[in-house]
């Protein structure tokens, strides 16, 4: 089985980078195209196909992901549109807020079974919570995609109804963590830690966050009363940061990036 990954910026890098670590593929079935000479000779050194041709990559691949910006999504599927074979490829699109309809459009009866998936970043590191939206696929078709990219950490089978909040639950939702990170080890340097030491501690403590709750299958709030022992300096620092709007803030920042 061999699978294209069409534009490898950002988003279609760290796929790549996914897909490269995982055992689905060989390097050698792997074909990255992008416009980019940079990019190609970056990933020509990991031993995987490359190519600037987008139609020589669809051509060439069983499974084709087209990974680019929304606005570009309809020109490069025009470009490759007469390599697609409906009856022997898959097609996933990785575009933030792109419908199936256009897609389909777009596409007429070159449109081979369709999936919109939305990962996050770390997807690179294996880490990835990606949603997928089979559109009219076969349960076959479906259990080869759900296991590419549950290699490259957890997934979701969802409607394109739900799809936008996802992105903004998940994909969007890497940076809000960071953005706590960042937050907290700020806080850390005026408590008195050097800088790196600060982002340290609170990389560990939110890595350890998510290992607890996974491992006893705790609501959060229930694990969070493990710590909060009364008159103590956990809920302290917890009703301060709700009196500044913390749970409120969040939940605004995920609404607004789901419009």
């Amino acid at each position: 089985m061999k699978i294209s990954v069409i534009g490898a910026g950002a988003m279609g890098g760290a796929t790549v980078e996914g897909l490269i670590k995982g055992q689905q593929f060989k390097n050698e079935d792997i074909t990255v195209s992008d416009p980019s000479q940079a990019v190609v000779e970056k990933f020509a050194k990991t031993g995987v196909c490359v190519t600037t041709d987008n139609k020589l990559a669809a051509d060439s691949a069983d499974i084709v992901c087209v990974v680019v910006k929304p606005w570009l999504v309809e020109s490069v599927l025009k470009d490759i549109k007469q390599e697609l074979d409906p009856k022997k490829q898959i097609l996933i699109v990785i575009a933030a807020g792109v419908p199936s309809a256009s897609i389909k459009e777009c596409l007429g009866e070159n449109c081979p079974p369709l999936f919109l998936v939305i990962p996050n970043i770390a997807i690179a590191e294996m880490a990835s919570m990606t949603f997928i939206v089979p559109v009219g696929a076969s349960e076959t078709a479906i259990q080869t995609v759900v296991g590419i990219f549950n290699e490259m950490g957890n997934t979701l089978i969802t409607d394109e109804q739900h799809l936008a909040a996802g992105t903004t639950l998940a994909s969007c939702g890497i940076a809000y963590a960071m953005r706590y990170i960042r937050a907290a080890a700020e806080g850390g340097v005026e408590l008195g830690f050097k800088a790196s030491d600060a982002t340290q501690i609170v990389m560990q403590t939110m890595k350890g966050a998510v290992e607890l709750l996974e491992a006893s299958g705790l609501h959060p709030e229930a694990a969070i009363d493990l710590v909060t022992t009364p008159g103590g300096v956990t809920i302290r620092g917890l009703n301060e940061m709700e009196h500044a709007g913390f749970t409120s803030a969040v939940i605004r920042g995920l609404k607004a990036g789901a419009k």
